[in-house]
């Protein structure tokens, strides 16, 4: 009788504790081009500095300081606005009046102070409450009905344009202030709003500054704050948001209020560089203030984007805008300017979104 062999299992080594696991696809790290190009802010960073190569080959008499001065001061006046509507764009919104807004502060200034006799300062302080109310309301009725952005701030939009016309000539009998340059607290205000500083022999407006100390905050706020991580997490999905107890409703209506102090902002700016506000204007500002969002890197779907991005965004429309009259062109090709820019932002945000959710 033959003995029978038993089979031996293998005994298979024990893994080595300092040995490197076998690269994964889920886990390779992409190429360090491929994550730069995944933040929101280096597309049009590299746009910006095409951009600007561009017209200073294009049109030499930008290369003077005051030249450029008065390009960074286009871009200021709308990078300040851009600012809060991009965050605002992250949180999932828009807002279709903040052009408007921007004139309905200003009136509102000019208005109190000069028909009541008071000092300026009060009818800037009022003013703000006014541009921060509007937000406000925005955002309420935005959370309490249920309804897009885009219809909420459409409404607002039509109402503030006819109460800036029908208010002004009312109160005016004309469609602009009157001249607030002679009353009490003017030059002090002017001095905040728009004064110029001297910076080798160049006057730079001081709303170049404001631009970039708000820009630096909102950046702050975005990746440092806690409620830079709501306002992602609002914009990307605003149930989940809340069910990890994200205060969706706080978020959402101090955004629009964040658009309304940026409204305030500008206004006094125009208020006090111009002495008198025309009431029909600010009519499709808004529009280049969101493009101005989009082309620097944030979603119209929201929950991504960055604070610098709108800054280079801004800077593109200030150089383009100038660009084209120091190149002695017609300036009617500065709004197809714009269409290329915000299209092929489009479509490089698009690019870069799946590109980075690819595995």
């Amino acid at each position: 009788m033959g003995m029978t062999e038993q089979a031996v299992p293998a005994v298979s080594a024990p893994p080595d504790p300092g040995a490197e696991p076998p690269p994964d696809g889920r886990t390779r790290q992409r190429p360090l081009a491929l994550r730069l190009l995944a933040r929101p802010e280096v597309g049009v960073f590299l746009g910006a500095v095409a951009v600007f190569v561009f017209f200073l080959i294009a049109a030499p008499s930008l290369r003077q300081g005051g030249s450029m001065a008065t390009v960074l001061y286009q871009a200021s006046t709308i990078g300040i606005m851009a600012l809060p509507v991009a965050l605002l764009m992250i949180g999932g919104e828009f807002d279709l009046s903040a052009g408007v807004a921007v004139v309905t502060s200003a009136l509102t200034a000019a208005m109190l102070s000069y028909q009541l006799t008071l000092n300026v300062w009060t009818g800037v302080v009022v003013a703000l409450v006014v541009s921060v109310g509007v937000g406000a309301f925005n955002g309420w009725v935005l959370v309490k009905t249920g309804l897009p952005s885009f219809l909420v701030t459409l409404g607002t939009f039509l109402i503030l344009q006819g109460v800036n016309l029908a208010v002004t000539k009312t109160v005016t009998g004309n469609v602009a202030t009157d001249d607030i340059s002679t009353m009490d607290g003017f030059e002090q205000a002017r001095a905040l709003f728009a004064s110029s500083f001297d910076v080798g022999g160049v006057q730079v407006k001081i709303t170049v500054l404001w631009w970039l100390v708000f820009a630096a905050l909102a950046t702050w706020v975005l990746l440092r704050t806690k409620y830079g991580n709501w306002i992602f997490a609002v914009g990307g999905n605003k149930e989940s948001a809340r069910a990890v107890g994200v205060p969706v409703t706080f978020t959402k209506i101090t955004l629009f209020m964040l658009v309304g102090f940026g409204a305030w902002f500008v206004g006094m700016h125009q208020l006090f560089s111009f002495n008198t506000v025309q009431s029909g204007e600010g009519v499709g500002q808004e529009l280049i203030y969101i493009a101005a969002a989009v082309i620097g890197g944030c979603l119209l779907t929201g929950g991504h984007g960055s604070a610098i991005g709108p800054v280079f965004g801004a800077f593109m429309f200030g150089m383009v805008q100038q660009g084209i009259v120091y190149a002695g062109w017609n300036p009617d090709w500065f709004k197809a300017f714009l269409g290329v820019m915000l299209l092929g932002a489009v479509l490089i945000n698009l690019w870069v979104q799946r590109t980075a959710t690819r595995r």
